[in-house]
């Protein structure tokens, strides 16, 4: 009987100490303490990206040594891809590309969601809702959902590890609750001993920093009117296609979740006019509008898409 009662008790210790911390949290606080760790603590991720049309097995350790941040995202199936982050720049070594680095904190890659969010700005386009526990990696962990206020957009939900913090698992989903990708965690390790192997990236000789010319937004023919509250927009870049020859102008647009590019160029025999396409979270909305060709390619909703390609306004000189 006296084992019982203390099993009983254990039990309900155990319990109340779960409620107590899925209680005392909101939801943006766990999200501001799961940004916090995921910047601060030196740890493995490993773990698959799947998508509709296959699977993705990815590494990605992360070392904070005294105030600079180091970050390692390797691909792990086919030809060898890497993402590099020392500091502020981020080095991308890729087959068929010579390996080249830019000025920036921000690792264009298949990163778990929300690593390097700022919470207190995305709370004022998405609404922070938790859900419940459930256990993910063999970790209990907190689940969250991050939804779009307008609707204009997809959503996250997200599972944070009660111990560590850590995001082990992310599904992106549309409006119908379609699982567009998952990011899932096979295994994870937290071990000061990878802020001492990360270090050594400071001894690597990586590829000098890019110069990126960039565009006057002023001096550009066209404006996208319309785009969904918080996305804001980037310098214009100005290139011309090596096949075709033909002038294109792009410009990108983020709400610090999700992005999205406008490329505009004159029409011509090749333009494909208002059609429309979607694989996983890609968009592709192309759109005629006079003499120019206008293409929306992001992680935008097919009805998103199609507004802000509408929206392009041109002068009377157009793209020339």
């Amino acid at each position: 009987m006296k084992k019982f009662l203390i099993s009983v008790l254990t039990l309900f210790s155990l319990s109340s100490t779960n409620y107590a911390f899925a209680e005392d949290s909101s939801a943006e606080a766990l999200l501001h303490q799961m940004n916090r760790a995921s910047q601060q603590l030196n740890y493995e991720l490993s773990y698959i990206l799947i998508k509709k049309n296959g699977l993705e097995p990815i590494l990605y350790r992360h070392a904070r040594e005294k105030s600079q941040q180091f970050a390692h995202l390797v691909y792990l199936s086919g030809p060898v891809r890497e993402v590099i982050r020392r500091g502020d720049e981020v080095s991308y070594i890729e087959p068929g590309v010579d390996p080249f680095t830019i000025e920036s904190s921000n690792m264009v890659a298949p990163l778990m969601p929300m690593l390097n969010s700022n919470v207190d700005q995305l709370g004022k386009y998405y609404d922070f809702v938790k859900v419940g526990r459930a256990r993910e990696a063999g970790s209990p962990c907190q689940v969250l959902r991050i939804v779009p206020k307008d609707g204009l957009r997809y959503s996250y939900i997200l599972w944070v590890d009660e111990h560590s913090d850590l995001p082990l698992r992310a599904d992106l989903v549309d409006r119908n609750g379609e699982v567009l990708e998952q990011y899932r965690t096979i295994s994870y390790s937290i071990n000061d001993k990878i802020a001492k192997m990360m270090s050594g990236l400071n001894s690597v000789k990586l590829p000098e920093v890019l110069s990126i010319p960039k565009g006057n937004i002023k001096k550009a023919k066209w404006a996208v009117e319309w785009v969904p509250d918080g996305f804001k927009a980037m310098e214009i870049n100005r290139y011309r296609m090596a096949i075709t020859d033909r002038l294109v102008e792009s410009q990108m647009f983020s709400d610090g979740l999700f992005s999205f590019s406008v490329y505009v160029s004159e029409r011509d025999n090749h333009s494909l006019k208002n059609q429309l396409f979607r694989q996983g979270r890609r968009t592709l909305q192309t759109y005629v509008q006079g003499d120019n060709e206008i293409s929306v390619i992001g992680d935008i909703p097919p009805a998103t898409a199609q507004k802000v390609a509408q929206s392009v306004q041109f002068n009377r000189q157009g793209v020339k």
